[in-house]
């Protein structure tokens, strides 16, 4: 039998998780992004003003764009086009993986994004 005291006791513990939670693990906004082929830096650029890149893989040419404050896989010869449906890449610690064509991009900060995976 829960009161309404109880109720309220598990409403705010609940919040507080929530909230903890999207701190926790929200990286801030980016402010570098470092372009990778076959597993070496090829580009690191500020996200202040707009460029693009193109990046040479097995496959063919990956098209970069960078606009202020976010960055995205433009267009890839990789025959799913995972990496370009990813979008735009705003927060520290994202990335796209153009795996076939051996080419990534990475968004870095002064905060990262905490990783479950490394953890």
């Amino acid at each position: 039998m829960l009161r309404i005291g109880d109720l309220g006791v598990l409403l705010a513990g609940s919040v507080l998780v929530v909230a903890l939670t999207l701190w926790a693990w929200s990286g801030g906004r980016g402010d570098t992004v470092v372009i990778r082929a076959a597993g070496q830096v090829v580009q690191t650029a500020a996200l202040t003003h707009v460029q693009s890149f193109s990046v040479n893989g097995p496959l063919g040419t990956t098209q970069i764009e960078i606009e202020p404050g976010r960055a995205r896989i433009a267009a890839d010869p990789s025959p799913r086009q995972l990496c370009v449906k990813q979008g735009w890449l705003t927060l520290s610690g994202q990335a796209a993986l153009c795996l076939p064509n051996q080419v990534s991009l990475e968004i870095r900060g002064h905060s990262p994004a905490y990783d479950t995976l490394g953890y």
